[in-house]
């Protein structure tokens, strides 16, 4: 098997319930009903009675067809284990990858670490089956990483140099992007043999600068520089586009897969998050403007689509796709700080979340956002993972208008490493939040994040 892979099963009996249900559905088109009554049993872990004494071995092999057809209906962690238990499954799974026939709809996963898993270890906790599976990842190690982003099972990592790169923890491809010397803000330092030793930060947005230079380690930049990443496919430029959320003062800077550099964005700063839709990016800063940029042409053009709709505060403003509620939402969730958490380094505070609200957007028009008070049948997930915003009866196993989410606290998450993660999920009807599960399984550093998993190739 591959490094990177979920945890060898030893047979198909090990499987889920449902994964051999999809078996003996088409099995029992295929073969004596006392056959399949003693698989099942055996699945059941009941032994068969004798006059069913049938051994293992008497089991034809399933057509490669079929098999197709029931690996489709799994979920990706389902789906690699089921590749691993024989080299003709193996086969079925190599095939419905390279043939492009494996489209089935993921629920996301929570991404974590954990000490006792090792180093270069991640874990997939799945919200289906309520259980984690290990994942062996590439070089540098995962621990060792900050998580700064999360789209179209995509990671977007920052290493102990600062320096990011794409990585799919399912098939463990991995794509180092344009060196973070090349934004804007960075200017790289060398010592007297030519080494890359300390990086220069300066601190200027578009036509000003207020804040005085500084310098920093090449592990220490990532604390300051970034914040946020999202990953998408341009169809006009036949590939994909990397957006870095950045400091200082949430600018804007991007690299098409490929390029040599990040390109700055420099007009507007400010900026929480952002999402591409029908061949735009829109973006949405603190005060909640929202700014659409086309990337369709030789230079990026940029218009000013929703003015300021709010004063700062200490939130966390996302903007997410919801065709079926509408078009675009604004999401804002509030943070609530604590004086005092055991398990907190000194003298710090934990924040927690305390409400999140929801506004409809129309882009249309200049009127202000509009609050609704439900989700109705829909689901949200928040943190430094690209937003979004799911229909419960396309995922049954999340629960409608609630939102799962991550911590995301600039402010708090970077230099307190030990603290507790502000993890859960959120019921939008009565306010209330509950834990995702307990006690907690992830270490608090790197912060977790959520991720939807793909076997999609950049």
């Amino acid at each position: 098997m591959e490094a990177c892979s979920v945890a060898r099963i030893i047979g198909l009996w090990s499987y889920p319930r449902y994964l051999c249900s999809l078996v003996f559905r088409v099995l029992r088109k295929l073969l004596p009903s006392s056959l399949i009554m003693k698989k099942s049993l055996e699945q059941e872990h009941v032994h068969a009675p004798q006059h069913m004494d049938i051994e293992v071995g008497e089991l034809p092999e399933l057509p490669h067809d079929v098999l197709m057809d029931i690996f489709a209906l799994l979920e990706i962690p389902d789906l690699k284990r089921a590749s691993s238990v024989c080299s003709s499954w193996r086969s079925v799974y190599t095939s419905l990858c390279s043939l492009g026939l494996y489209k089935r709809h993921q629920t996301p996963c929570l991404l974590y670490t954990s000490e006792s898993a090792g180093e270069s270890v991640a874990l997939l906790y799945s919200l289906v089956e309520k259980r984690s599976y290990k994942l062996t990842l590439p070089e540098p190690p995962i621990r060792t990483r900050y998580l700064i982003g999360s789209s179209n099972g995509w990671l977007v990592t920052a290493d102990e140099r600062s320096e990011m790169h794409l990585l799919n923890p399912i098939t463990c491809e991995q794509i180092a992007l344009p060196s973070v010397t090349t934004i804007e803000h960075v200017t790289p330092i060398f010592d007297e043999a030519g080494a890359l030793c300390k990086y220069h930060y300066s601190r200027h947005t578009y036509g000003l600068c207020t804040d005085p230079p500084s310098i920093h380690d090449l592990g220490e930049l990532r604390s300051y520089l970034h914040r946020k990443t999202i990953v998408f496919y341009d169809a006009s430029a036949g590939g994909y586009i990397v957006v870095l959320i950045h400091n200082p003062y949430g600018q804007l800077s991007f690299a098409r897969l490929g390029d040599e550099k990040w390109t700055w964005l420099p007009q507007h700063s400010y900026f929480h998050d952002c999402i591409y839709k029908d061949g735009l990016l829109y973006a949405v800063t603190s005060e909640g403007k929202i700014h659409a940029f086309n990337f369709r042409g030789p230079v990026v053009t940029e218009e000013l689509i929703m003015k300021r709709t709010k004063h700062y505060s200490f939130e966390n403003i996302y903007i997410v796709q919801a065709p079926s509620l509408g078009g675009l939402l604004q999401v804002r969730r509030a943070h609530e700080s604590s004086d005092y958490v055991e398990d907190a380094d000194p003298a710090t505070v934990v924040t927690s979340t305390g409400n999140i609200k929801i506004y409809k957007v129309d882009t249309t028009t200049e009127e202000k956002p509009v609050e609704i008070n439900s989700l109705d049948n829909h689901v949200l997930l928040l943190g430094y993972n690209e937003t979004l915003c799911l229909s419960a009866q396309e995922y049954p196993d999340l629960k409608a208008n609630h939102a799962y989410f991550t911590d995301d606290c600039e402010d708090y998450l970077y230099g307190w490493n030990n603290n507790r993660r502000d993890i859960g999920i959120f019921d939008l009807a009565n306010n209330t939040c509950e834990e995702l599960v307990s006690p907690q399984l992830w270490s608090n550093w790197p912060a977790p994040i959520w991720i939807t998993p793909s076997l999609t190739r950049l």
